[in-house]
């Protein structure tokens, strides 16, 4: 009997020990980073992380962003479907830094099509900033003019300029085939103060409908 009860003593003891080992544990927080997914393709689209459908509320829509999401940092898959379609498009493997703003562009149906940049955004006390992305395919190097006094040039596919400061206000912006003198799109965008815009070129030059070539507007900030 005795026997018993220390045998039952000492798995208890042990039992304690165990559980205060493991409530003594740290766990290492999670790190986090964040991604803009931008939609400069044709098609509406759902997007994945891990298999996970982060498009919960609204798929994107052709020119649509998701804004900024939080994610795990590192090594991470994304998918992307058409909105309604239960096959992968495609796959993308990133591996993003932690605590940094990223945007993902989608300009078609496969990884091919598909880059992403690090957005540095510094805003200015009643300026707007901006920056160039070029989106579109099959458009060759471009340039962007914004008003009169700000120009981006010579931007090849999947390529950024850096965030600069202009004024406030209606805006007409042109791109051009680069080294041209007609705009190959000119339009008018009105930029609010304080805040960070990339306008992106995206779409096909000949391309019709929503594959129409075009300025799309994301509001980083």
């Amino acid at each position: 009997m005795n026997t018993k009860c220390s045998i039952l003593l000492l798995i208890a003891a042990l039992g304690g020990f165990c559980s205060c080992k493991n409530n003594d544990e740290v766990f290492a927080p999670k790190v986090i980073t964040n991604i803009n997914v931008v939609n400069a393709s044709a098609d509406t689209l759902n997007f994945y992380l891990n298999g996970t459908r982060q498009t919960n509320t609204s798929s994107l829509y052709p020119g649509g962003q998701s804004y900024y999401i939080k994610v795990p940092a590192g090594q991470q898959n994304y998918q992307f479907k058409k909105a309604g379609g239960f096959t992968d498009l495609f796959s993308m493997p990133l591996n993003l830094k932690d605590s940094t703003n990223n945007s993902l562009y989608i300009t078609g149906e496969s990884a091919n099509d598909a880059f992403y940049t690090q957005d540095i955004i510094d805003t200015l006390t009643n300026f707007s900033t901006v920056r160039f992305v070029n989106a579109a395919p099959d458009a060759g190097n471009l340039d962007m003019t914004v008003g009169d006094t700000l120009s981006f040039t010579g931007k090849p596919f999947k390529s950024s300029s850096a965030f600069l400061s202009v004024g406030s206000g209606k805006k007409v912006v042109k791109i051009y085939q680069t080294g041209a003198t007609m705009p190959i799109k000119d339009t008018t965008i009105t930029l609010q103060p304080n805040r960070a815009y990339t306008l992106f070129a995206k779409g096909l030059l000949n391309g019709k409908g929503n594959a129409a070539f075009g300025v799309g507007t994301v509001i980083n900030f």
